[in-house]
């Protein structure tokens, strides 16, 4: 399963599967957040979040995460 990306668009924000797939158009950066990380958790997948340069600002993983981290 792809990862979610929250990316900026001309009017707004889009969340998308990795690849460009699913796009769906929010107006706002909250709202495709909240969106996005409702999909990603269903999915069991990693929220990807994207700031206005199109830079990663910021990651989420809400699956299967094969790093073993303490803490």
């Amino acid at each position: 399963m792809p990862n979610i990306h929250v990316v900026p668009a001309s009017d707004g924000w889009t969340v998308e599967h990795a690849g460009g797939r699913d796009r769906k158009f929010y107006p706002t950066q909250e709202e495709a957040i909240a969106a996005g990380t409702q999909k990603a958790r269903q999915e069991k997948v990693e929220l990807l979040i994207h700031g206005r340069d199109g830079q990663i600002r910021e990651r989420n993983s809400f699956g299967h995460d094969p790093r073993d981290v303490k803490g």
